[in-house]
């Protein structure tokens, strides 16, 4: 029978936990700029504002937002004519801000800049007459905005190497590439080198599409993992960019988790841990990184280092109609 857990109260005989808080973490400059949106829609229009799908990938963050007059809904047949609209930050295809101008919705479009920045490279190898291959994974949000931003058969998605090795073009099919924002930097390159491999012509953008938020915060991961027992990572399941930092510290050996909340973690995870890292994914608020230190704190007694990686000051700016 395991002995029961020490209360807080018994902090001098707890033993000593030395907690790697990963830096850079949690909200990115899109993320900032999109639940901004929403407040200040929210601010200018009053209560509800309407908002197509989870403004970003965390249930912390939608609630907080639906206490202050938000309304989240999948479709915008959901949203009764005349009301305000907000379109999410992993962006939307093309139909979906022509439905708005057609039913005269008032829009504001809270797609992070970066991935607008793939939007409109995708039209460009287009008008270059090129077949776009685009990396990403089936069914999240970011893909299918872009792939909303062509015509159907203008572009295909793979997801693997594997998928590189099927795809059905001639050697001499004019080609380019792009890809989702958050996808793990290794793995991507790997099916980057097997595109240009296979087809020596592939045109790709001039910078990795992959966004600055997503790398640093792996980058942040490689750091710390080797030097820990397990990594704890906060960050919702259909979080794309958060399921890439568990990947990242398994791929360092380490025991990884994902948490959305301090609640999530058993106690038994710590048996035999002297060391936690800790990270957040892009729509992890730092309310829940403090959350979770708490919640350690009441089985061990806590060391904190945090380590910084890159120091992150990228801001976008706001819709003109939120300007004042």
């Amino acid at each position: 029978m395991n002995a029961p857990l020490q209360s807080p109260s018994d902090a001098q005989t707890r033993p000593a936990l030395t907690l790697l808080i990963a830096a850079p973490r949690g909200f990115c400059a899109g993320v900032d700029r999109a639940i901004e949106i929403v407040e200040r829609a929210i601010e200018r229009y009053g209560a509800p504002v309407y908002v197509r799908h989870e403004i970003v990938h965390n249930r912390y963050v939608v609630e907080g937002l639906e206490a202050k007059g938000a309304i989240f809904v999948e479709e915008l047949d959901e949203v009764p004519d005349g009301a305000p609209v907000v379109f999410s930050a992993h962006g939307v295809p093309k139909s979906v801000p022509a439905e708005a101008e057609r039913r005269e919705l008032d829009y504001l479009d809270a797609t992070c800049p970066l991935v607008s920045k793939v939007h409109r490279q995708a039209e460009r190898q287009i008008e270059k007459g090129r077949h776009i291959i685009f990396v990403g994974h089936a069914g999240h949000p970011e893909v299918i905005g872009t792939m909303g931003q062509v015509a159907k058969g203008e572009m295909t998605l793979v997801e693997t190497v594997e998928d590189v090795a099927n795809l059905p073009f001639d050697e001499g099919t004019p080609l380019g590439f792009l890809t989702q924002t958050t996808l793990s930097v290794d793995d991507t390159a790997e099916i980057i080198a097997a595109l240009e491999q296979r087809f020596p012509q592939i045109v790709g953008p001039k910078a990795e599409d992959i966004c600055y938020a997503t790398s640093n915060r792996q980058a942040a991961v490689k750091q710390i993992a080797p030097e820990a027992d397990l990594v704890l990572v906060i960050g919702a399941p259909n979080s794309s960019n958060s399921l890439r930092l568990v990947e990242v510290a398994q791929r360092c050996g380490t025991d990884a988790r994902l948490i959305q909340r301090g609640r999530e973690i058993d106690p038994t995870w710590l048996e035999g841990v002297e060391t936690i890292g800790l990270t957040a994914g892009a729509s992890a608020p730092e309310a829940l990184v403090r959350e979770v230190v708490d919640m350690l704190a009441k089985w061990r007694t806590i060391e904190e280092r945090t380590i910084v990686s890159t120091v992150e000051k990228m801001v976008f700016k706001l819709p003109r109609q939120l300007v004042d």
